[in-house]
């Protein structure tokens, strides 16, 4: 899958599912290098802890498939339940911190290779 269109889906599923909690406010930030990428969403609305956690536990499995990424993208946009799409994004990316901003909720995910390291584009406290 090329990376506009990986970057793509990716992006139109994470704004599908924060749309789920029809916000006022939905920005999506991208910064791409050539080894990575680094996508950051907010919107207007507070999440409990407990959603924090589960939207992170979904976007961080504990097992990673990177040989079945574009299996996976292929497969995100079909009717699945939110924690499963997100399960489906969490497979394809080397790493998501979610955490409420002072305004809403925030999801950083980064991309890239084994070379490409996620911490050295954090952006304050997050979960990790």
């Amino acid at each position: 899958m090329k990376r506009k269109e990986f970057l793509g889906r990716l992006i139109g599923e994470v704004t599908n599912f924060l749309l789920q909690g029809n916000p006022l406010r939905l920005v999506v930030s991208l910064h791409q290098e050539e080894d990575g990428a680094h996508v950051s969403f907010f919107d207007d609305q507070i999440r409990s802890e407990e959603e924090i956690q589960k939207i992170y536990q979904a976007l961080n499995p504990k097992q990673s498939r990177p040989e079945l990424a574009e299996y996976y993208g292929m497969m995100a946009g079909h009717d699945m339940t939110w924690d499963a799409r997100l399960k489906l994004i969490g497979w394809q990316i080397k790493h998501a911190s979610v955490d409420n901003s002072d305004s809403g909720l925030r999801i950083d995910l980064w991309l890239g290779g084994d070379a490409f390291n996620p911490e050295h584009f954090t952006m304050g406290d997050t979960q990790q």
